[in-house]
């Protein structure tokens, strides 16, 4: 019987991150100003949960162009539940930021952060999680409605 082989470190990384963080953790994403001076690209329905997705025209712009989308821009999902807004995910780019983060759990230069409807911090949601989650979309730009935001005119 051969013995099992040891993790790779940076399965380890992401565990150990994973095991340790079930909290949000601080970081630079900020709240967003105006969601009125953003565009909304797509709309995603699970179940009784209605998420709105919300960016710039110049973040949208650089994805149809099939450039890098530029640091400042803010990807929101905005989550609806029984006809009010319950709470909004927000990613973030911004330059270097992803040397925050061991490479093993970097997105690039993208940091997330669950925020209540009053702007407050959702300190129940585990953003390492959100990390890991977004790292198998990469080649997207991180981001699981890029092909609804490169379609978007």
């Amino acid at each position: 019987m051969t013995p099992p082989r040891p993790l790779p470190l940076a399965a380890l990384l992401v565990g150990l991150t994973l095991a340790t963080a079930a909290r949000a953790e601080p970081n630079r994403v900020e709240f967003p100003d105006d969601l009125d001076a953003l565009e909304h690209y797509t709309t995603v329905t699970r179940r009784d949960v209605t998420e709105f997705m919300y960016t710039s025209r110049a973040a949208l712009d650089a994805i149809r162009a099939g450039g890098e989308i530029p640091d400042g821009t803010q990807i929101i999902l905005q989550d609806w539940r029984e006809g009010e807004v319950y709470r909004l995910f927000v990613m973030q780019k911004g330059d270097g930021w992803g040397a925050d983060y061991a490479a093993a759990t970097r997105t690039d230069d993208w940091q997330f952060q669950w925020f209540w409807p009053d702007g407050s911090v959702n300190m129940d949601e585990n953003t390492a999680r959100c990390r890991a989650c977004h790292a198998a979309r990469e080649g997207r730009d991180f981001m699981f409605t890029y092909n609804d935001a490169r379609r978007y005119e």
